[in-house]
């Protein structure tokens, strides 16, 4: 991967969280230039499908962005899809593949010092045990927890509301109170969905002093950076959008998700 600010990398979410990966991406200076965000909003969420549900509608993702609009390196910007259909994405495409999953347990490890850390994400993802068994392949003891009422609040606006922040510190109180239950010393916590990072200001500020806060979507822009080296692009950063269902939604809720306004985005037929 030395010389690829030719190329366009495509990311891919179920819906228009996955804009959180996409403004780290823009943030952390990768060479490429070109980018093009594919949400399949008519079919999320994806949660609630069966794992060969979810590969076929990642990989009908994955070729649209890699045939159509000509990505030479994915970034699954989906927590389920990450969990579910990677090997699936990776077989079927040829090109690079990265989820989120695996870049957030590698910033925990480089992050913990006791080799215990929490994980907060959507309760499909916590069933997947994905991030368990990622942080465990390092060493690492994984608590995870899941918080269905964040994603609908951060979608109603509500990132700085007392309700979001009451509901968090249940949240946490309760995942502090299991950990300390079976001894474990948690000192990093993992953001392990891709609206959290909204609300990240609220979670730090609610989790006790020396637990430190991870975000997958800037560890996996990170990683993607890393990849192509660090280099910056000389040329005007080109992003293309793409929606399955409902581009008007699409384009009033991404916004918050991508830090700007998303301009134009473009309904796409997979099946078709």
């Amino acid at each position: 991967m030395n010389s690829q600010s030719g190329k366009t990398i495509g990311v891919f979410d179920s819906g228009f969280g996955g804009l959180t990966v996409l403004h780290a991406l823009l943030a952390a200076h990768n060479p490429v230039s070109r980018y093009a965000f594919l949400g399949d909003s008519a079919r999320l969420p994806y949660g609630s499908k069966s794992r060969r549900t979810i590969a076929r509608y990642a990989v009908e993702s994955a070729r649209y962005l890699v045939e159509r609009q000509n990505a030479g390196f994915l970034v699954i910007a989906c927590n389920t899809a990450s969990a579910l259909a990677l090997d699936a994405i990776t077989a079927a495409v040829p090109v690079p593949v990265l989820g989120v999953i695996t870049p957030g347990a590698e910033a925990a490890k480089a992050a913990s010092r006791t080799g215990d850390v929490l994980v907060i994400a959507t309760d499909a993802t916590v069933q997947s045990r994905a991030y368990s068994a990622a942080l465990a392949a390092h060493g690492l003891r994984a608590l995870e927890k899941a918080c269905p009422l964040l994603v609908p609040l951060v979608e109603e606006g509500w990132t700085s509301h007392p309700v979001t922040r009451e509901i968090i510190r249940i949240y946490l109180d309760e995942l502090l109170a299991h950990a300390s239950s079976i001894g474990m010393k948690p000192d990093t916590l993992l953001l392990g969905c891709t609206h959290y990072p909204l609300i990240r200001p609220l979670i730090e500020q609610a989790v006790p002093a020396g637990i430190r806060v991870i975000d997958s979507a800037e560890a996996t822009a990170a990683a993607v950076a890393a990849r192509f080296h660090n280099r910056q692009s000389s040329e005007p950063t080109e992003l293309r959008f793409f929606a399955t269902d409902s581009v008007e939604k699409f384009e009033r809720l991404g916004s918050r998700f991508l830090g700007k306004p998303t301009g134009p985005v473009t309904l796409v037929d997979l099946d078709g």
